[in-house]
């Protein structure tokens, strides 16, 4: 099978072509205004409301969906489990370009970007939770780039480097999970400092516990949802092992994402149950707390079982898209619509579009430069050359 075949040919002015477009120009023109005229001319950040969509979805939505890197790689390498190999590539690849969107939608959202590097090489706060975050995202980043490498070596072929960093494949892969464990329940940790802003029912001393077990569920996630797209977009750079193998994936991972949700709802309950917040379910933010527990895992865990006993793909794919959902749902409840709960509405943070356009600005390029490397580089099929050393 050929794997020469380009999107050259395909005409231009495709509706998803079109409206990325729009949203790119409109992306631009936020930008020249937020790095000339500052934060207040874009967002609608304030003192009470330090931090908005930026944070809440582009860093702790972005950096819980990017963790299928971690998951698939730790599955395939470390636990033996082969037939899962072939999601491996295109999990990195998320997961690459999901924390370097996150770098990039940072600098968006600190007053003075250029100053990033400061707490590494000036001023390190060694002691701050924030600090560590900083760190291992920093350092994840260049894992995932080193694991992502061999990709990109082999389609513009330099073999013998190529070579080299996949030997480092285990290695890699260790320190991918080691520095996702510590940065995705740090993340968690942060919000600890604040039990009188955060809403009791989302404020739990279990939070770094919550933060990583969500961001396992989010991987497998989207590792399904991911697939379930590229196979319907990108069919023809795919291999037969690939196509093979594809069913294998969504059964293994909908099983394992059932297990870990039961686990993760388990574990909800004994949280509510140690801080004795009973009584506020009956409330307006308990009954929203309901939702989230029961309609976005609960019920997807008992979705995936089903799924995965009637070996329905089609319900696992499914409630693959709704989990991602309540995942996001869960990140932006902790980070923005139940933090400052006891503020009136009047001063209650609602994102300017300007914020919103940023956000889907990054989101396309996200897509954009996903669908570029897939459609050049052998992230969905084995090149040639190096097939038995994958």
């Amino acid at each position: 099978m050929s794997h020469e075949t380009t999107t050259t040919g395909k005409p231009l002015l495709t509706p998803f072509n079109v409206i990325a477009g729009i949203i790119l120009i409109i992306g631009a023109i936020v930008t020249v205004l937020r790095f000339t005229q500052g934060l207040g001319r874009v967002s609608n950040l304030s003192d009470y409301n330090p931090w908005g969509i930026w944070i809440g979805f582009d860093l702790l939505v972005g950096v819980a969906l990017a963790a299928g890197g971690f998951v698939t790689s730790a599955a395939c390498y470390l636990f033996g489990m082969k037939k899962f190999h072939s999601a491996v590539r295109p999990a990195i690849l998320t997961g690459f370009l999901g924390y370097s969107l996150v770098v990039l939608a940072l600098n968006y959202d600190v007053g003075r970007p250029w100053r990033l590097p400061y707490p590494f090489v000036v001023s390190q706060g060694t002691t701050s939770m924030l600090f560590e975050v900083g760190a291992c995202v920093a350092l994840y980043l260049t894992v995932l780039f080193l694991e992502f490498s061999p990709a990109a070596l082999e389609w513009l072929g330099l073999k013998t480097l190529r070579n080299t960093i996949h030997k480092l494949t285990l290695v890699l892969t260790i320190f991918g999970v080691v520095l996702s464990t510590l940065h995705q329940s740090s993340l968690g940790a942060l919000f600890l400092i604040a039990p009188s802003k955060l809403h009791p029912l989302w404020y739990s001393s279990y939070l770094p516990i919550y933060f990583f077990i969500s961001a396992i569920i989010a991987g497998l996630s989207m590792v399904i949802f991911e697939g379930a797209l590229s196979h319907h977009y990108f069919e023809d750079k795919m291999d037969r092992t690939h196509l093979a193998e594809k069913d294998g994936v969504v059964l293994g991972f909908g099983k394992a994402a059932s297990w870990v949700m039961a686990g993760y709802f388990i574990i909800k309950v004994i949280g509510i149950a140690v801080d004795d917040n009973w009584h506020y379910l009956g409330t307006g933010f308990g009954r929203w707390y309901l939702v989230e527990v029961l309609g976005f895992v609960a019920l997807p865990c008992f979705l995936y079982a089903v799924g995965v006993r009637e070996k329905n793909l089609t319900l696992i794919k499914w409630t693959a898209a709704w989990t991602v959902l309540g995942i996001i749902i869960n990140r932006l409840n902790v980070s923005l619509i139940a933090f400052n709960w006891h503020l009136p509405s009047s001063e209650r943070y609602v994102p300017s579009w300007m914020e919103v356009s940023i956000t889907l600005f990054v989101v396309t390029i996200g897509v954009l430069v996903f669908r570029f490397v897939v459609t050049r580089m052998p992230i969905f099929y084995e090149h040639p050359e190096y097939g038995e050393s994958h």
